[in-house]
């Protein structure tokens, strides 16, 4: 697998609206690139006749009735935003810009 470039690293920051520095691309895509190596590796793991598991507690899930409450309007929800709102969303700043 090729490593990860500056560029991927700092679009995938974009993504996730993180600010990164030159330093912390250059560490990042050896970290991340690290990563997925690994990854990939878990994938040539033969798997064959191993049943699947979701979890290993054997606990149960535990629910409650689904009981609607009273609601609180959207509009009383954006209100609670210090941040702008236009066209019923609020406006977020972007991670570079």
């Amino acid at each position: 697998m090729p490593s990860l470039t500056p560029d991927q690293v700092r679009h995938i920051a974009k993504l996730a609206r993180l600010r990164l520095s030159d330093s912390e691309v250059e560490k990042f895509a050896t970290e991340m690139t690290n990563i997925l190596q690994y990854v990939e590796m878990l994938g040539e793991v033969n798997t064959d006749g191993i049943e699947a598991t979701a979890q290993v507690t054997g606990l149960e899930n535990a629910l409650r009735p689904d009981v609607v409450q009273s609601t609180v309007s959207a509009d009383a929800l954006l209100h609670t935003s210090p941040l702008p709102i236009k066209d019923h969303q609020i406006q977020t700043p972007s991670a570079h810009g």
